[in-house]
């Protein structure tokens, strides 16, 4: 008996020996709670500022622009030119605005037409070289065009026919010699003013030919600008009396002055650099501007009043104080080597 006592406590030993060991109990897993970071207590939300309203462009159907070549400023009055100083009277107008270097008459109506400085519109000559093409860029013909208005120039110098080679006529007279032609550029200007248009520019020679011959403000200069004014206001009945006056806005300027005592411009003198600019029509406002105006305002001026886009290219900006809206004091414009 007590044999078999002993082989059955063997048995239960041997038995417990080889059961599998219980795994420890595992621990549940703590997730991390998440603190949120109270946000501060809304602030009241500050008015807006007011957005100043600008007024919309002006209703202008088309732009007539008119350069005497060789204008300075101060001919206007001792030319009596009437009708100039009628539309400086209705409008806005600076006697101080800028041209280009070189003052040379194909640059600066380069710069004119297409709003950019002669390092951008390449055209720093000033003869008719036809090989050199025409002025790099897009140019107030261009965008005129592209809507369906028809674009004119009349000219009293070839050259200027490498303004751009997006106009639908272009006509010239030389008046430059003693010979009278057949057509003289009074009449060319007065049949397409009649035919209608959307941008038109006409160029008065003479009066930079005399300049060239007699000297700058001398009697036959200033009697060439009173004919040349004389005959704007035939192209101002004209539009009347076709229907195209109203709506027609006007930019009268030049390219260039003179110095009196040497006939030859080209230089950065300030009686070379320093010319007129007047607008007249819808929507402006009438008075002296005290914007610096440059010779490259001209195209983004007409743009402007025409609703057409401004090119982001272009060093010319619209004259906005021309329409009644605020000036900048401190605007920083024109080409190098030009200074008010």
């Amino acid at each position: 008996m007590k044999r078999f006592t002993l082989l059955l406590l063997a048995l239960i030993l041997a038995a417990c020996s080889s059961a599998p060991e219980t795994a420890p109990e595992e621990l549940p897993t703590i997730l991390p709670v998440a603190t949120l970071t109270p946000s501060p207590a809304p602030s009241a939300p500050q008015e807006a500022l007011p957005t100043p309203e600008l007024p919309p462009p002006p209703a202008v159907s088309r732009v007539f622009i008119v350069t005497f070549d060789g204008l300075r400023p101060e001919a206007i009055e001792l030319a009596k030119m009437t009708n100039v100083q009628a539309l400086m009277e209705s409008g806005a107008y600076t006697l101080r605005a800028q041209t280009v270097k070189p003052s040379s008459t194909l640059p600066a109506h380069a710069a004119m037409v297409t709003g950019t400085c002669p390092a951008k519109n390449g055209v720093r000559w000033n003869e008719y070289v036809p090989r050199n093409g025409y002025a790099v860029g897009t140019d107030i013909f261009d965008l005129a065009r592209a809507v369906g208005l028809r674009t004119v120039v009349v000219a009293g110098k070839e050259k200027l026919r490498q303004l751009s080679n997006g106009v639908d006529y272009f006509g010239w007279v030389d008046n430059s010699d003693d010979i009278e032609d057949e057509i003289s550029l009074d009449n060319m200007a007065l049949d397409q003013i009649k035919k209608g248009f959307g941008v038109m520019l006409v160029h008065f020679l003479d009066g930079d030919t005399a300049g060239h011959k007699n000297g700058w403000l001398s009697k036959q200069q200033l009697s060439a600008y009173k004919r040349n004014d004389q005959t704007l206001g035939r192209f101002i009945s004209a539009m009347k009396k076709s229907g195209y006056y109203d709506g027609t806005l006007f930019i009268i300027t030049a390219d260039h002055g003179g110095n009196t005592s040497n006939p030859k411009h080209g230089n950065v003198t300030p009686e070379a650099m320093t010319i007129p600019w007047v607008v007249s029509g819808p929507g402006v406002a009438p008075g002296e501007l005290q914007t610096q105006v440059y010779i490259m305002d001209t195209a983004a001026t007409a743009a402007f009043a025409m609703g057409l886009p401004l090119q982001p290219e272009w060093d010319g900006i619209p004259v906005y104080e021309a329409f009644g809206m605020p000036f900048d004091p401190l605007r920083q414009g024109g080409c190098p080597n030009v200074t008010p």
